[in-house]
């Protein structure tokens, strides 16, 4: 079964220095590198997501900004597509799944950013799609949350989302278990 690795969204707005800066992105981005790597080495096609907001008014993403390029340490090469979205869901108004249809991709793993947002969403909707979806845990950053006055740490919300992955929509495991594979 022909496995694509899909990295979302590890652009340089969720580094310390942007405007969105997520917890752990800079170790999250080191592991998703090794993962890209392997994939590279081994014949396994990579998608890169892109997020850009439309419009003159985007509070970040923004089309031409620093932030919105995709971080050097994972960076697409040769002729890895760079699917551009404009909403949460990367197959949202994409041509994400023609190109994994198009490449004979069978089962997905995904690398990437945010994790309650953006992986949650993709997750969610390749496994809808009848993608068998694995998650890199610790190849994924998100941020601290805050609701109704209660303030939900970054880890514990990671944690979350790779519960309810794990409990309904896929595999979760990590970046050296997939490398010991």
């Amino acid at each position: 079964m022909q496995q694509g690795l899909i990295v979302v969204d590890l652009q340089n707005e969720y580094l310390p220095t942007g405007k969105l800066p997520l917890s752990g992105i800079e170790a999250a981005a080191a592991k998703a590198a090794r993962v890209i790597a392997h994939a590279r080495e081994t014949g396994v096609p990579v998608f890169h997501i892109q997020h850009e907001f439309v419009g003159d008014e985007a509070p970040l993403f923004v089309k031409g900004s620093d932030g919105v390029q995709i971080q050097p340490g994972v960076a697409p090469v040769g002729d890895e597509p760079v699917i551009v979205k404009h909403h949460i869901n990367a197959f949202r108004e994409t041509d994400l799944a023609q190109q994994l249809h198009a490449q004979g991709v069978e089962s997905l793993m995904v690398v990437g950013a945010m994790s309650h947002m953006c992986i949650d969403a993709i997750v969610r909707a390749a496994a809808d799609m009848g993608y068998p979806v694995t998650v890199l845990h610790d190849a994924c950053a998100t941020l601290d949350l805050t609701f109704n006055d209660v303030t939900v740490p970054a880890a514990h919300v990671h944690a979350a989302m790779m519960a309810a992955f794990e409990f309904g929509y896929g595999t979760v495991k990590s970046v050296d278990d997939h490398l010991k594979a």
